[in-house]
């Protein structure tokens, strides 16, 4: 059996996913809070077809190196990559960016919650604070009064509100995992927790490791241009080489036909 054709398969298969996860990565540069994600390969099992390192050829000698033929490669994972996002000065008092480590917590339409590092915020006409589409934001945010004058939110997370009648103050909380790459990503820039990703942790901005909250910025995805094109080049020779390698065995197979005639 020629195992070129096969294992080439499996590497044009690895590389047009890999392609794809570079294409997401570069349609969502302007994606508030997103995280990059990077693609991971393993090589398939080997075949060992007459010996393998170590049998025993009789009287005690071992072979030193055994014969083994790889099958190709698979996709092992893709894993978000969660490096800081560069923060851009909005200026609106609900744009809230976290710098450093840290989600924000958001109730879902069916109850359940889902985090985000998305901080651009609004407030809904009961005066809650929601993300873009609606969804109400926890980590301590409080109903805003209406006809308050001013929403100032410090770095440890501090939010002093500030009405007619005085002001009232309250703080924020963020939340974190011991392994953020195993969240599974719903889309709309939301994530939900997973064995994989460990049991989330509550704790105050600017304590214990977790990030400090910026008012009035945003961040900004965390996909590198530059980079990604790189990374997609690479891609692109490396699905012609194995398309190359399927030629290649092709033809070979063509060669011997024609020695029958």
């Amino acid at each position: 059996m020629n195992l070129s054709l096969y294992s080439a398969a499996t590497g044009m298969e690895a590389q047009q996913l890999n392609l794809n996860t570079i294409a997401n990565n570069l349609a969502n540069v302007n994606t508030a809070g997103f995280k990059r994600s990077k693609i991971e390969f393993q090589d398939l099992l080997y075949q060992k077809p007459t010996r393998s390192s170590g049998a025993d050829t009789g009287g005690g000698n071992l072979v030193p190196n055994g014969i083994e033929v790889g099958n190709g490669t698979r996709v092992a994972a893709t894993s978000k990559v969660f490096t800081q996002g560069q923060l851009t000065s909005t200026g609106e008092k609900f744009d809230v960016a976290i710098q450093g480590d840290g989600f924000f917590e958001v109730q879902r339409p069916d109850g359940t919650i889902a985090y985000t590092r998305d901080g651009s915020f609004k407030l809904n006409a009961q005066g809650q604070v929601v993300t873009t589409d609606g969804m109400p934001v926890l980590s301590g945010f409080q109903p805003v009064p209406s006809g308050a004058t001013g929403v100032n939110i410090s770095e440890n997370g501090q939010v002093t509100v500030q009405t007619a009648a005085g002001s009232t103050s309250y703080r924020l909380t963020l939340t974190r995992f011991p392994n953020p790459s195993g969240l599974r990503s719903l889309g709309g820039n939301l994530y939900e927790e997973t064995g994989g990703s460990g049991t989330p942790e509550i704790g105050n901005p600017g304590e214990q490791g977790f990030g400090s909250t910026m008012q009035g910025y945003k961040e900004a995805s965390n996909v590198n241009i530059v980079e990604e094109m790189v990374n997609l080049i690479t891609a692109q020779r490396a699905y012609e080489i194995n398309s190359k390698s399927i030629q290649t065995s092709d033809e070979m197979l063509q060669n011997v036909a024609n020695m029958k005639r």
